[in-house]
């Protein structure tokens, strides 16, 4: 008996956002059952964020979006804050993550360019 592994996936989606809009639809196209998280009213705890980060391989300033009035309003700019209160004010301020965040057993990807989903998808 062959087993079939079933690919989990799930997206840390904005509405709002068309490159979200367009990743989700992609997902849906391909007909893979995504968990979908609104992470403004949904943010990903320390953990979720830890764990996106190392599958990334990025450092938390590289996941925020740096044009955002928060990123300039909290001085998140500042060299000298620790991964923990950058890991801190993406929790606080959602908007600030980049997005849209995909996952699957493949791996994360960010829908910035939607061909990065692609590539943990095949």
């Amino acid at each position: 008996m062959r087993l079939i592994k079933i690919m989990s996936t799930k997206i840390y989606h904005n509405p709002r956002c068309s490159k979200s809009r367009q990743t989700l639809e992609l997902l849906h196209e391909k007909g893979i059952e995504t968990e979908v998280i609104e992470y403004l009213n949904t943010p990903p705890d320390a953990d979720a964020l830890e764990k996106i980060l190392t599958g990334l391989k990025m450092e938390p300033r590289e996941l925020m979006r740096k044009g955002q009035d928060e990123y300039k309003t909290l001085g998140l700019d500042d060299e000298s804050l620790s991964r923990e209160a950058l890991i801190k004010a993406m929790i606080e301020n959602p908007i600030l993550i980049e997005r849209p965040i995909v996952i699957t057993n493949k791996g994360i990807a960010i829908g910035r360019p939607i061909e990065n989903v692609k590539k943990i998808l095949s």
